[in-house]
């Protein structure tokens, strides 16, 4: 069965780093976009950035612009990283990695049809 298993989340200090990891099991997705998102308590899912297949298209939201780094690493399976720097009290919140449509790079959450079951990133101010 194909998955998306993220990990790497956890508690950090207002200016600190955490990395995130999503690893795809069951079919690679070299020919897929990838996409991190987050969801805050009583927000909406937000996309936070996106890669395309082959890594040389990134897209970020404004608010974690400059902070976090999307990356991906195609060699076996498919591997999707956020490496998320300076990290705010703002950036808490469930993150979920997620599989896109399409090999490009997309905002919408409804670009993507395969989903993680998120891990929790949580910054102490």
């Amino acid at each position: 069965q194909v998955q998306l298993v993220e990990s790497g989340g956890g508690l950090a200090q207002a200016g600190g780093s955490l990395r995130l990891s999503c690893a795809a099991s069951g079919r690679t997705y070299n020919f897929n976009g990838m996409g991190w998102f987050r969801q805050a308590p009583g927000e909406e899912r937000e996309f936070v950035a996106a890669i395309s297949w082959s890594g040389g298209s990134t897209m970020y939201s404004d608010s974690v612009k400059g902070r976090f780094t999307i990356s991906r690493d195609n060699a076996e399976t498919t591997t999707v990283y956020l490496q998320m720097n300076s990290l705010k009290p703002e950036d808490t919140a469930v993150y979920y990695c997620a599989r896109g449509k399409t090999i490009g790079v997309a905002r919408s959450r409804y670009e993507y049809d395969l989903w993680g079951q998120g891990t929790q990133v949580t910054v102490a101010s």
